[in-house]
């Protein structure tokens, strides 16, 4: 089995792939069939305040047939509804293995690299600076602690009046006293 790629309506590449996976089931030449993939990548996109996990299609349009080629196998896949032909024409060529490996690799979801947390840990109490953001150069003592969010509650003088702030661990350090 080779693998070659099936151009499609933009947009349709999921319903091509299922539909195509439907006419070959049954089928007696369903073993000249293999894997149908649909080149994608899992992307992380901020959209207002929250990160939402996508996937994104890396070549829409465009979907990669594992078979046989036949006469059978061509027909089958060049008349699945919204499939406009395959890459080559009337004489498909196989995309070589090489390239299948590297195409296959990006679709593949990358294994979350574990973020490194500083260690340092903050009491009540203690007297801190604020390194980064709108309160920068500003210090205070820590009024409250929240470890599983990270986070720092404290109290700094804005305009001569205590304002109660809260900010990442990675943005404060503490002051010697």
């Amino acid at each position: 089995m080779e693998w070659y790629v099936v151009h499609t309506f933009s947009g349709y590449e999921n319903s091509v792939k299922r539909a195509l996976e439907d006419r070959i089931k049954g089928k007696p030449i369903a073993d000249l069939f293999g894997d149908i993939v649909v080149p994608s990548e899992q992307v992380t996109e901020r959209r207002g305040k929250k990160t939402v996990k996508t996937n994104r299609k890396l070549i829409p349009g465009y979907l990669f047939v594992n078979m046989e080629l036949t006469k059978e196998t061509w027909h089958l896949v060049k008349n699945t509804p919204k499939v406009t032909g395959f890459l080559g024409g009337n004489t498909p060529r196989a995309v070589p293995a090489s390239e299948m490996a590297r195409t296959l690799g990006q679709t593949v979801p990358e294994a979350e690299v574990p973020q490194v947390l500083p260690d340092v840990t903050y009491n009540v109490g203690d007297h801190v600076r604020v390194k980064s953001g709108p309160f920068a150069n500003f210090t205070g003592e820590v009024e409250d602690v929240d470890r599983d969010k990270r986070k720092v509650k404290m109290s700094v003088s804005i305009f001569g009046r205590p304002t109660p702030v809260t900010v990442d661990f990675a943005e404060v350090e503490l002051v010697a006293s």
